[in-house]
């Protein structure tokens, strides 16, 4: 029995890939791009010696450059994610971070496997455009439930400033301050545009487009009715606060129940790809007796439908909105 470990370099060049995103990431933008830093990245801007107006120009360029990219080939597909991940990257540099990693990942192809140069390239692309598409949407996860997590918290600091007598602006300054990333530095920028004359129910109203969290626009609509209508803010932004959190507990509840349902769906959906690249390990030769026939092609590609079907029927299964 002959083992082909092809399948296995081709995954382990692919993981490579994807860390090496990370490992530049990094090494560019060092600790500050970091979420899990304490201090928010525009403090840590501002305490390097950043002017407020010039950290403001930055942080605003880096939240706002994706969607504005969107005619740059293939970038398209990228850029709504990119912003919600607030990548510091532009989207030129993002582009040629995959045209890098498709080189390095046809170089290790040719070091470690002896496939046709024609496939070779077809699959280092591949592997530099998913790697980028899997890293930038993993961020944007993260950083989506981060900022979720944090939001209760955040309105509830902004109730206690508002009841000891500071004005709203100088409440989500106190959060700005106080609440790590990213929603800290999303903060920062609203109170820094409020100071330089935006109007804070807007401010509050663009963030919450860009990042696209319906609790953000909870927020945005809020304080737009409490600055038109009067009111006591302080009151508004509780009740508001009460709301989102019992959102989320009711959001983490409904992940609970359907776990199950996602890992099954992930399995089932996941267990034919594993079985094919198992197989091919095991007995390269497995298909030799049928690939030549008239229906051997078309069989693949229906199964390949059916398998990409069941994926996106999975998903919808168990993707429940709350």
């Amino acid at each position: 029995m002959e083992l082909s470990a092809e399948p296995i370099i081709y995954g382990l060049i692919f993981l490579a890939v994807l860390l090496l995103v990370e490992g530049i990431y990094l090494t560019v933008f060092g600790k500050s791009i970091s979420l899990n830093s304490r201090v928010n990245r525009r403090l840590e801007l501002l305490e390097k010696g950043g002017g407020r107006e010039q950290v403001l120009e930055q942080l605003r360029k880096e939240m706002t450059q994706h969607m504005k990219s969107t005619s740059i080939p293939l970038y398209s597909i990228l850029a709504g994610k990119a912003q919600k991940a607030n990548i510091a990257f532009s989207p030129s540099q993002l582009v040629i971070i995959m045209l890098v990693l498709s080189g390095v990942a046809f170089m290790a192809l040719t070091l470690g496997t002896e496939t046709e140069a024609p496939v070779r390239i077809l699959v280092s692309l591949a592997m530099g455009i998913g790697s980028v598409y899997l890293w930038v949407n993993n961020k944007a996860k993260k950083r989506t439930t981060m900022i979720e997590e944090q939001l209760p918290d955040a309105v509830e600091l902004m109730v206690r400033s508002l009841r000891v007598g500071h004005p709203f602006a100088s409440a989500v300054a106190i959060v700005a301050k106080e609440v790590p990333d990213p929603l800290g530095t999303e903060m920062g920028m609203i109170a820094d545009e409020a100071a330089y004359g935006r109007d804070m129910g807007e401010a509050l109203k663009h963030m919450a487009e860009r990042i696209d969290m319906q609790d953000l626009r909870f927020l945005a609509v809020a304080v737009a009715i409490q600055q038109q209508a009067g009111g006591n803010l302080a009151e508004i932004l509780d009740g508001l606060a009460k709301v989102i959190r019992a959102r989320f507990k009711l959001f983490r509840r409904v992940k609970a129940i359907t776990a199950e349902s996602k890992w099954s769906g992930m399995f089932l959906s996941l267990f034919p790809l594993v079985a094919l690249v198992a197989i091919n390990v095991i007995e390269p030769n497995y298909y030799d007796d049928v690939k030549e026939e008239a229906v051997f092609v078309p069989a693949c590609i229906a199964v390949g439908v059916f398998l990409v079907a069941n994926i996106f029927v999975m998903r919808a299964l168990v993707n429940i909105k709350v």
